[in-house]
């Protein structure tokens, strides 16, 4: 990895961390100073290490200058260490030096409680999740702006906002209890889910495919999975569609990086050791009469790593998409049904379907009319094709499209 790409791509890691670290042991009256440490961590390294060269161990480095930092923060302002000390001392903690612990059981232990008090309802569901990706997973403002297809103005006052009503309820930052658990799961994994999301296709970046958030949200997801009291069906299932999509990234880009479509991905380039790894989750998840959301999915995913264009693989996967929707209807889910559908009954049956739906706002409505009316009217597949490339966002779908057309034309000349 160039040093370009070294400084990038270790704040995508390791600054939501510190940042944890350094606020379950601050409380949460200051984010921001957690924040401020954190950042001013990272352009010394900008700073120093384009001058003398990267270190040999980076994260090591930038741990031990957080530290220091903090340190060194703690003592230039008095009240805040007086303020500080008390606090620990009330949890029996206090020594004659603060311990910035920054060992891997600690960060684990303090992103755990950061979830669930992230997750707290005294702020709404969207400012939670909002919060979550901003502070535990290192996304910036256009990110999720991007993600919740919304301004960054938005992001930005929502943020705030949430931060401030921590502040004013004074929540701690603790391991959460059982009943915690129990009422904030649900958008703990909401929060995974569109981080795994945006890393799968990527919308804030022009790039179909971003590994680091989707090993992100995997690192997140089974940080939930190693403690017996978040280990729920939903976590396994969750983390079994992690794996079966995380499976089929090699097959998914050709050597330029352009997206390659699920029908034409070289099997063999398929990760074995993810699928088995998934199919272990994923009985996992079996456990408990709920089926969630994840369960319909991760079943979607798991026939998806069978490359078999069979009818019992397309039934059941029709079959797991109408469970979905009756869970929670999503258009994504409406469409990709119909597609499903159209393995079973024909173009002919999917095109009335997706006709029915009617999704005129949606740029892959017209993707999946154009692919069901290709060999049955060439022209009307054209033309929709040639909609979803006037309104796609993404180059390598414009790509994509632009490749479907010329090849419907060519055959139309002949």
């Amino acid at each position: 990895m160039s040093k370009q790409e070294l400084i990038p791509n270790l704040f995508r890691t390791e600054y939501q961390k510190i940042v944890s670290v350094l606020i379950y042991l601050f409380g949460v009256e200051h984010i921001e100073i957690a924040e401020d440490i954190v950042s001013d961590t990272f352009l010394s390294a900008t700073e120093l290490w384009d001058k003398k060269g990267v270190p040999e161990n980076p994260i090591g480095w930038l741990y031990t200058v957080a530290k220091n930092k903090t340190r060194n923060y703690i003592k230039r302002h008095q009240v805040f260490e007086q303020k500080l000390v008390a606090a620990l001392k009330t949890n029996e903690t206090a020594s004659k030096e603060i311990e910035i612990d920054l060992s891997v059981k600690n960060i684990a232990d303090s992103q755990l409680a950061m979830i669930f008090t992230i997750c707290d309802p005294i702020i709404s569901a969207d400012s939670q999740v909002t919060l979550a990706l901003n502070l535990l997973c290192g996304f910036g403002i256009q990110e999720i702006a991007d993600a919740f297809l919304t301004n960054k103005e938005v992001i930005y006052k929502r943020i705030n906002r949430a931060k401030e009503k921590l502040k004013e309820a004074k929540i701690k930052i603790e391991p959460p209890s059982l009943s915690q658990i129990a009422s904030r799961l649900d958008n703990v994994l909401k929060t995974l889910y569109l981080l795994y999301s945006e890393g799968y296709y990527s919308t804030s970046q022009n790039i179909p495919l971003r590994k680091d958030l989707c090993e992100e949200a995997m690192r997140l997801a089974l940080l939930l999975a190693g403690n017996n009291a978040t280990n729920t069906p939903q976590v396994n299932a969750l983390l079994a569609l992690m794996c079966f999509h995380s499976s089929r990234f090699d097959a998914r880009l050709s050597d330029a990086g352009d997206a390659i479509l699920y029908l034409d991905q070289d099997e063999s380039l398929w990760n074995q050791e993810l699928i088995n790894t998934g199919l272990y989750f994923l009985d996992r998840s079996s456990n408990g009469n709920h089926l969630s959301k994840y369960h319909c999915e991760a079943g979607i995913a798991y026939w998806h790593t069978r490359k078999a264009d069979s009818p019992e693989k397309w039934e059941n996967i029709l079959r797991l998409y109408d469970q979905l929707l009756a869970i929670e209807y999503s258009p994504t889910a409406a469409l990709n049904r119909i597609f499903a559908l159209s393995k079973i009954k024909g173009k002919q049956k999917a095109i009335v379907e997706a006709e029915k739906l009617n999704f005129t706002d949606n740029v892959f409505f017209y993707s999946l009319l154009g692919n069901l009316y290709t060999n049955i009217n060439d022209g009307k597949a054209i033309s929709s094709y040639q909609i979803a490339l006037n309104r796609s966002a993404s180059n390598s779908d414009k790509a994509t499209i632009q490749k479907n057309i010329e090849l419907l034309k060519i055959k139309m000349a002949n």
